[in-house]
């Protein structure tokens, strides 16, 4: 896993859906940050900004907070049937 997919619904490893709005820069590095914003109901933010490094990133998939499984932080999704969260 290399790129971010724009226009794509990704799941957190904490089982967690967003959808990929959109690729920017940060302005002082020129960082790859990628904005998604959650596809449920929060009280705190409607968009989020992560870096595309961090976004990408392999996990442990023994943390006691992995409950997909999933081997990176953020992984595309085919599909959405499977409701990880109680």
């Amino acid at each position: 896993m290399n790129e971010v997919k724009i226009g794509k619904v990704y799941r957190h490893f904490k089982g967690n859906y967003y959808y990929i709005e959109d690729i920017a820069l940060d302005s002082e590095n020129k960082e790859r940050m990628v904005i998604y914003k959650p596809i449920y109901d929060r009280q705190d933010s409607k968009i989020w900004v992560r870096p595309e490094k961090m976004f990408l990133e392999e996990i442990d998939v023994n943390r006691p907070d992995n409950i997909t499984g999933q081997k990176y932080r953020f992984e595309l999704v085919k599909d959405i049937e499977k409701n990880y969260l109680k």
